[in-house]
């Protein structure tokens, strides 16, 4: 059972229907994996072991009768705390919300049970998703499985570290500003961010209600193989007639895409943040497997991505916070995490004639991206200028800029991947993030696919 835990979800759900394995068999084993690393990651939360057992049981049942639910029949997977489950205490790290246990799932969570999959328990994340380090003030700190003193990224951070550890084989995360991709960085896992209206932020506690800011978040999966990604972006995508900006958009399949045919480019340095050495190689090594199997490949840096840091800050603050300040006081929390209280301090609101100039300036810049990418299929770039700091290092001044790699791609709402690609000379993964045009994720996930089959992508870490 030790190396089942790390296969894919996909292979674990051809074993369980195949009945070379039981569904409880490898709940237990998931269980028993969250029970041994836990005290040195603190990722998961909260933790459903009865109910999880009862429904392994259910689901041999069902393939002993010769009834198989869906494409994940049986498999366990976990979820980050801001997503709503049934019957779980679900607190989107926010005091306020410490004892809540919702009445119903979540859009994507309801979508993965009815497919088959069983629920673990919740993974941790910052006090509403808004930092890239996963602590808050109701269960704390999450830690790096490849090294406990660094973090996991965020704030999508206890999925990423619980899914590199082999506490889960799959996790949904949610991205505003790489909350999926950073993370997956940070672990050495794979991750995507789909394209903005793509799937329902129903249930989750940053959802669709957020007014001009509404298309920046995405839910999206997280496992340690891209074929997993590729399995679950088809169980939760689509309209649930909730989310008004869902579109009925199909999804192609990565399997038809030839790396050959596609024209891509690329970056190394956004001439913001500039990346470590072994960054920039990561992004180098990744290119070049991608021109040696026949694509056409050319270093381009998008003129319009030197706006990212002034439209970002002023898109996310120009109501002085007061989205924020709703959602604290919806949520009934008092004591607010010094992160959040930071926020709260540096930002004033701007006058509305300022703020619909930004909203002008930020569809000038959606407008030059496209143009943009015209020209090509995909975008590789750096997910972070450098791999897993120490705690708390980012929130140092020089590292305010670190997310813009990936947040101008929330800002344009194209799909990004993410996939482990290299290491760097301690260890610590780095991850490339696959950029794709607007709806086709089938592009960066063929592209996070073939660079995965070549580098091995995912590592299990000693712990």
């Amino acid at each position: 059972m030790d190396d089942l835990i790390y296969e894919s979800a996909a292979k674990i759900a051809d074993s369980i229907k195949k009945k070379e394995v039981s569904s409880l068999e490898v709940v237990s084993a998931y269980l028993d994996r969250i029970d041994s690393i836990n005290s040195s990651l603190n990722s998961v939360v909260q933790i459903c072991s009865e109910r999880a057992i009862n429904e392994a049981k259910l689901a041999d049942k069902a393939i002993e009768e010769g009834n198989t639910i869906g494409p994940l029949h049986g498999v366990p997977f976990t979820l980050k705390d801001s997503l709503d489950a049934e019957g779980i205490i679900s607190s989107a790290g926010t005091q306020g919300r410490s004892s809540f246990i919702p009445e119903k799932d979540a859009t994507v969570t309801s979508r993965l049970r009815k497919a088959g999959g069983i629920l673990l328990g919740k993974t941790n994340t910052p006090e509403f998703t808004l930092a890239a380090e996963t602590d808050n003030l109701v269960y704390g700190r999450s830690n790096n499985p490849y090294n406990t003193k660094k973090m996991p990224g965020g704030s999508s951070g206890g999925s990423a570290a619980t899914v590199a550890a082999g506490g889960s084989p799959l996790d949904i995360g949610s991205d505003t500003r790489g909350s999926i991709r950073l993370p997956a960085h940070f672990c050495g896992i794979a991750g995507i961010k789909p394209n903005s209206g793509r799937i329902p932020r129903t249930g989750h506690i940053v959802d669709y209600s957020m007014g001009a800011l509404e298309s920046l978040t995405q839910n999206g999966p997280m496992a340690r193989y891209v074929e997993d990604l590729v399995l679950t972006l088809p169980i939760i995508s689509g309209p649930d007639w909730i989310d008004p900006a869902i579109v009925d958009m199909p999804l192609r399949d990565p399997k038809q895409i030839d790396i050959k045919d596609l024209k891509i480019a690329f970056y190394a340095d956004n001439k913001i943040h500039t990346p470590s050495d072994d960054i920039k190689e990561a992004v180098y090594k990744s290119v070049k497997i991608l021109e040696d199997s026949g694509a056409f490949v050319e270093e381009a840096l998008p003129r319009a991505l030197a706006l990212i840091p002034e439209l970002d800050s002023k898109l996310l603050g120009g109501d002085g916070k007061g989205w924020l300040k709703r959602l604290i006081t919806s949520s009934g929390t008092e004591d607010i995490s010094p992160f959040i209280q930071n926020r709260l301090k540096q930002i004033d609101p701007i006058a509305t004639s300022e703020f619909t100039q930004i909203l002008e300036d930020v569809d000038r810049f959606r407008s030059e991206m496209i143009s943009f990418m015209k020209n090509y299929d995909a975008i590789i770039t750096p997910t972070a200028p450098f791999v897993a700091c120490d705690h708390g290092q980012t929130w140092a001044e020089e590292n305010k800029l670190f997310f813009v790699y990936t947040s101008a791609y929330n800002m344009t709402g194209w799909p990004g991947a993410v996939v482990r690609a290299s290491d760097s000379e301690d260890g610590l993964p780095i991850g490339i993030q696959i950029i794709s045009r607007p709806w086709r994720e089938d592009v960066a996930l063929a592209i996070a696919l073939h660079i995965e089959n070549i580098t091995g992508g995912w590592k299990k870490p000693n712990i």
